[in-house]
């Protein structure tokens, strides 16, 4: 049974902030999940945890093994939700197609979405039905993407927070962490006019922007720069804070956008007078237009959503006779080969077009007199309408 729990959207950052799982832990944290569970694919993004599994446990016994491998509190699991089934399967077509997300049609989402399923598949925890599933829900995040158009709206985090800042007047950017995030608020800043950008990494070589504006400087100086800047938006992944009161500057008006969960910025820095800090619940509800926009084309476009749930259950539907199917087929395998080999021993005798006409004749007779037999068999039992409906089916549609 394919079940999803998950932290609940409208809970404070605060709370959301406490079972945030940093990137490099994910697949650790998804090989103990898969301790207790059939399948597992973990998805950690800066809104969002949630655990799609497999299992056949109860409800109570799952979940509590869950928080148990996870070392989470008990006292939470009313912050929680858990959907199974066709609610957990439309749940994640909703959250791939962006109409789960705090950003409405936000587009990161179906590239996390993916990774996450990449890790599982790596690990070797992804059996049939959950790996079908996330194939078919990634698909499907395509297609209502090139089909909706969303990248003509500008929808993500990144781009909401520089759109913010030019509002502002802000021409000097600085940017903590070159991750995925940090690099898509680096490719909005140079889209633009802006005066200076400061990239700030652990390991300054991972960035090559051939651009005299953009210097790319080591974590440990980003402080000397504060007072250079007017913007600072962060994206690193670090478990704790790295924008520290004691390191700001005090008489310089600064605009700060904090992407992160957990957040980068410490509590103190939001008492500031001359700081003004977006955390990403107030970056989430700015662009109201662009979200009435996006609302009324995603909903346009559900039906593709639909679709691929149909595909999944049809397909799910039709796993059920798979060892049929298989069975079927090597019938098949040995019909032709029994006709083969005498085909081989006989294909030196004078007359191959009597030889060839019997062959077929004979690998032809194999099922039609099979059919004959069980619909004589079915009729003396009373099935025989329903067994000559499938029979009809199969031979009759045959050209």
């Amino acid at each position: 049974m394919i079940q999803v729990l998950g932290l609940k959207k409208n809970l404070k950052i605060d709370i959301r902030e406490k079972f945030s799982i940093i990137q490099k832990h994910v697949e650790e944290k998804t090989i103990l999940l898969s301790e207790v569970c059939n399948e597992v694919v973990l998805l950690s993004t800066c809104n969002r945890t949630e655990i799609y599994f497999s299992s056949s446990k109860s409800p109570n016994k799952i979940i509590d093994e869950i928080f148990e491998k996870m070392n989470w509190d008990n006292t939470f699991k009313d912050s929680f939700f858990y959907y199974k089934n066709e609610e957990a399967i439309e749940h994640l077509m909703d959250v791939v197609c962006g109409f789960d997300s705090l950003i409405l049609g936000e587009d990161q989402i179906l590239g996390q979405v993916k990774e996450a399923y990449e890790v599982a598949l790596r690990l070797g925890i992804l059996k049939s039905k959950l790996k079908k599933l996330f194939q078919l829900v990634v698909t499907c995040g395509k297609e209502f993407r090139n089909v909706s158009q969303l990248n003509m709206i500008p929808v993500s985090s990144s781009s909401i927070a520089v759109n913010e800042a030019r509002k502002k007047g802000c021409a000097k950017f600085m940017v903590l962490g070159f991750g995925n995030v940090g690099e898509l608020v680096c490719k909005y800043i140079l889209s633009g006019k802006f005066d200076v950008l400061y990239i700030v990494v652990r390991n300054i070589n991972v960035v090559n922007i051939d651009d005299k504006r953009v210097k790319v400087i080591p974590f440990c100086d980003r402080q000397i720069h504060y007072n250079e800047v007017d913007c600072v938006i962060s994206c690193t992944s670090a478990p704790h804070t790295v924008i520290w009161k004691n390191q700001l500057p005090i008489n310089k008006k600064l605009e700060i956008f904090d992407l992160a969960v957990p957040r980068d910025a410490e509590e103190e820095v939001y008492k500031m007078n001359n700081v003004h800090v977006y955390d990403i619940d107030e970056i989430s509800s700015i662009d109201l237009y662009n979200k009435e926009k996006r609302k009324s084309i995603m909903i346009k476009n559900r039906y593709i959503i639909d679709k691929y749930i149909i595909e999944f259950f049809e397909w799910d539907k039709i796993q059920k006779v798979v060892d049929d199917i298989i069975k079927i087929k090597k019938y098949g395998e040995n019909v032709y080969k029994k006709r083969y080999r005498t085909f081989k021993n006989k294909q030196h005798t004078k007359d191959n077009e009597k030889l060839a006409s019997t062959l077929i004749k004979s690998a032809s007779d194999a099922y039609t007199n099979r059919a004959i037999e069980v619909l004589k068999e079915e009729q003396l039992k009373g099935c025989g309408d329903e067994c000559l409906r499938i029979i009809r089916k199969i031979f009759y549609e045959v050209q």
